[in-house]
């Protein structure tokens, strides 16, 4: 009997913590950092695909192109269904346009000058880095023609190095450049 009266005891007293911990209104220990990551890991919805707009913006090293793109009024055909492929010139190369250029271009009444520049960088088409061939020509949305050079295995579009390659978004592939572009007219 007295070991019945034992098991029932310890069988409470297990509810009782099994109870306590479950419990989701009592503020929640320090000590489970962990378990609250993986909850929230569990919980959260899948993330989204990125279409090349967003890899352009998940990136730190492309602030100012897409501060471009957003100026130029280009957010909606970027993220349309494409497939676009987009040379994505990196902060440094805007950095090294002369003086003032960037904020001139990123004035309302640059509107189209940006619009030239940027749709420059972009080619229609999913056009991978395997597909590149050296003095291939590829048209661009602007209408002109970039040069591609391919030596000792370095992919340049018109002297502009491509530093990453193949950044794959639900609509196109994105290649970093370290150059802007700039159109002939």
């Amino acid at each position: 009997m007295q070991n019945k009266f034992l098991s029932l005891v310890a069988i409470a007293g297990l509810s009782v913590i099994s109870l306590t911990a479950c419990n989701n209104n009592e503020s929640k220990s320090e000590e489970t950092p962990m378990m609250d990551s993986l909850t929230e890991a569990v919980d959260a919805p899948p993330a989204a695909p990125k279409d090349i707009v967003d890899v352009a913006i998940s990136s730190p090293d492309h602030t100012t192109l897409v501060a471009a793109v957003t100026a130029a009024g280009l957010v909606e055909t970027l993220k349309g269904a494409g497939p676009f492929t987009v040379f994505a010139p990196t902060n440094g190369a805007f950095a090294a346009l002369p003086a003032g250029t960037v904020e001139g271009l990123l004035k309302p009444e640059s509107k189209d000058a940006l619009t030239k520049i940027l749709t420059y960088h972009v080619v229609a088409g999913a056009v991978k880095a395997a597909d590149l061939k050296d003095g291939q020509k590829v048209k661009t949305l602007q209408g002109e023609e970039l040069t591609v050079s391919i030596k000792d295995g370095k992919v340049m579009i018109n002297g502009a190095n491509v530093t990453a390659a193949d950044l794959t978004g639900t609509n196109g592939v994105v290649h970093v450049i370290d150059a802007v572009l700039m159109p002939k007219k």
